[in-house]
């Protein structure tokens, strides 16, 4: 049987888990939703909705995990001793691995997008024009290569293992992520029309706060920031320490990677506004939100555009925060499935690495080359209906599956007292019956 790795500290596990959870979606798509639906009551009902869903599911997977201290397959068979529910168990940590590769496969083109657009305004300074029209435009050549490179990236940081790739890259790429972006939002807010979407992002309209819509929009961003029902978390619970707290590490991963959206949303709704003093089009005259899905790629870039040669210093920065975004969290979907084969095969981890990131690059081929019909269709079945249902499933087995005294005893491995707390008289009959019907919920509207 091949030994669990493990992160060397608890900030190192924290910088990681945080790393995975913070993705394009924190970045891009929590803004984007907050500029669709309100802002203010959004990012309200938002932040409700982490502390009502996300966290207690981001528990729950993070225990899962750290019980076998095993991949997310074994970790689910072992959650009973009755023959069905191991089979049934396993099963669904195959298929939850599998659905995280789909991800992965659409996530990496996504990301070799960014990469192109980080790359172009370097092209631009040094003069070779014709490179940053390239990288910036939409071609089958352009997305396979920059998929390709971002991919091999990936491959690089899962090859070093858990305490000399993921852990020595989180501890690096999540600092800078965090200056980069704050740095950004400092310079954006002095821009003229900044404020108007400052104004817009941090003062609620309480008339929209009890919007059905709006709620379960909430939901599902909450659902999907903390990369729950992805079987990311439950691979890197089994990297964490018997000594660790669950429910207090659990609280600084959610902490940092809401931090992350918040700076998120003080970054990109008032560059929108400033976008939109520069005579850049934003919102059409019924005051819907255009091009929400290709915001970063539309809407800001021409904003760098009319600010000059600053502008293209600005645009590298932008784009560079978002690529350390997309890789902190691509790692963390590489390593589920690379480090469950290799605990089941055997094998050694650099040949893993190879065979699951060559096997998901191919699937993005496929995608990039039939680009209208697979695209959308993929990004909608894994994270609309599967990452959903996977999280119910997970929640379901750990609550009712798992006898309650086991439950108790592995929270309490970190955490001798918390048979008295507050935690334990709320967090499994919560995550037993409230979560599921959240989750249901999320998925109805999806």
């Amino acid at each position: 049987m091949a030994s669990s790795p493990a992160f060397s500290s608890r900030i190192g596990f924290i910088l990681a888990a945080a790393g995975s959870a913070v993705g394009v979606g924190n970045i891009w798509g929590f803004p984007t939703q907050a500029a669709s639906n309100g802002g203010g009551a959004f990012l309200l009902v938002y932040l409700v909705m982490i502390l009502a869903l996300a966290y207690p599911m981001l528990v729950a997977e993070l225990t899962i995990g750290r019980m076998r201290q095993r991949n997310p397959v074994e970790a689910l068979r072992a959650l009973s001793e009755k023959r069905f529910w191991r089979g049934f168990g396993a099963l669904t940590g195959i298929v939850g691995l599998v659905i995280l590769s789909l991800i992965l496969s659409f996530y990496a083109i996504v990301s070799g997008w960014l990469l192109a657009f980080m790359f172009a305004p370097l092209a631009e300074l040094m003069g070779f024009t014709a490179a940053a029209q390239w990288l910036t435009d939409f071609s089958v050549e352009r997305n396979l290569s920059m998929m390709v490179v971002f991919l091999l990236l990936t491959i690089h940081v899962i090859r070093s293992g858990v305490t000399n790739g993921i852990e020595r890259w989180s501890t690096r790429l999540m600092p800078l992520l965090f200056v980069l972006l704050i740095a950004m939002v400092i310079y954006i807010l002095t821009l003229p029309g900044a404020g108007e979407g400052l104004k817009m992002y941090l003062t609620p309209d309480f008339s929209q706060v009890l919007e059905p819509n709006l709620i379960i929009r909430a939901m599902g961003q909450a659902f999907f920031s903390l990369s729950i029902g992805a079987a990311c978390m439950m691979t890197y619970g089994a990297y964490l320490s018997k000594d660790e707290n669950l429910p207090k590490t659990a609280g600084w991963v959610a902490g940092l990677d809401t931090s992350v959206a918040f700076l998120a949303g003080l970054l990109i709704l008032p560059a929108m506004f400033a976008a939109q003093e520069l005579g850049v089009v934003i919102y059409d005259d019924a005051g819907v939100l255009l091009s929400s899905d290709t915001l970063v790629f539309a809407v800001l870039p021409a904003m760098f555009d009319s600010m000059g040669s600053v502008g293209l210093w600005v645009a590298f920065a932008f784009f560079a925060l978002m690529v350390i975004a997309a890789i902190t969290s691509s790692i963390s979907m590489l390593e589920a499935p690379v480090n469950a084969l290799r605990e089941e095969t055997g094998q050694p981890r650099s040949q893993m690495a190879w065979v699951v990131g060559s096997t998901i690059g191919v699937t993005s081929a496929l995608i990039i080359y039939n680009f209208e019909a697979l695209f959308g269709l993929v990004i909608t079945i894994t994270t609309v209906y599967m990452q959903p249902l996977l999280g119910l499933t997970f929640g379901v087995l750990l609550t009712w599956v798992l006898r309650q005294n086991y439950l108790l005893k592995a929270l309490q491995e970190g955490s001798p007292e918390i048979q008295k707390s507050m935690f334990w008289k709320i967090w499994p009959w919560y995550v037993k019956f409230v979560c599921p019907i959240l989750i249901l919920l999320v998925i109805w509207r999806g």
